[in-house]
């Protein structure tokens, strides 16, 4: 049976030996799997991608990697000051929250944040609209990134390399990523009980 040419996506088409019914190609080569109209598909039918494509576009690393501004940003707030406190005025009281709440770099994460969560959206978007003219059939869904960059990287990965036989990086690079932020997060916590530990020696002086 003649292939229905190597750059042909993976589908049903005519069957050769027998134009009655249909045979799966899934990218590279004819499968087992056959139809007849007017019966069920049969199950078990993978897509495949052609041989050789590449499952990896710039925007997936944009997707993993663009999050990381709001919280790199997040380092430059002065998160100690929150617990400033002055002893020797009439009305002792946190004078460290305006430093704080006002730091442009607060609400410059703030902010950050918004825009890069549309982003994230929209390089997913890119993403399967370039996966698609490659030739890689039926990739993740780019709406998923709506719910996070994380659910979309993940998902996206393991569809890609199940079309193409190659293409987790994705993943792990995402758990990299994940670790950055849980690491920063430690950062700003321990900048915080900092804070926390010196009003603590500051109100026993006082006293």
């Amino acid at each position: 049976m003649s292939a229905p040419g190597t750059s042909a996506p993976a589908g049903w088409y005519p069957d050769s030996a027998n134009p009655g019914r249909g045979r799966y190609w899934n990218g590279i080569a004819w499968t087992d799997l056959y139809h007849t109209p007017g019966q069920p598909f049969p199950a078990g039918a993978e897509p495949k991608a052609p041989p050789g494509t590449d499952g990896t576009t710039v925007w997936i690393w944009l997707v993993v990697f663009v999050p990381l501004l709001p919280m790199l940003m997040l380092l430059f707030v002065p998160w100690g000051s929150m617990f400033d406190i002055d002893l020797t005025g009439r009305y002792p009281g946190m004078m460290g929250m305006s430093d704080l709440f006002l730091s442009p770099f607060y609400w410059g994460a703030a902010v950050l944040s918004w825009v890069v969560y549309g982003l994230s959206v929209f390089f997913a978007y890119r993403d399967v609209k370039e996966l698609t003219a490659r030739g890689v059939p039926r990739p993740f869904h780019w709406a998923f990134a709506f719910l996070s960059s994380l659910v979309y990287a993940i998902g996206r990965s393991v569809v890609v390399a199940r079309r193409t036989g190659k293409g987790y990086a994705p993943i792990w690079v995402e758990a990299g990523v994940v670790l950055l932020n849980f690491v920063i997060l430690g950062v700003i916590f321990a900048a915080m009980f900092s804070g926390m530990a010196e009003l603590f020696d500051s109100l026993r002086s006082y006293r």
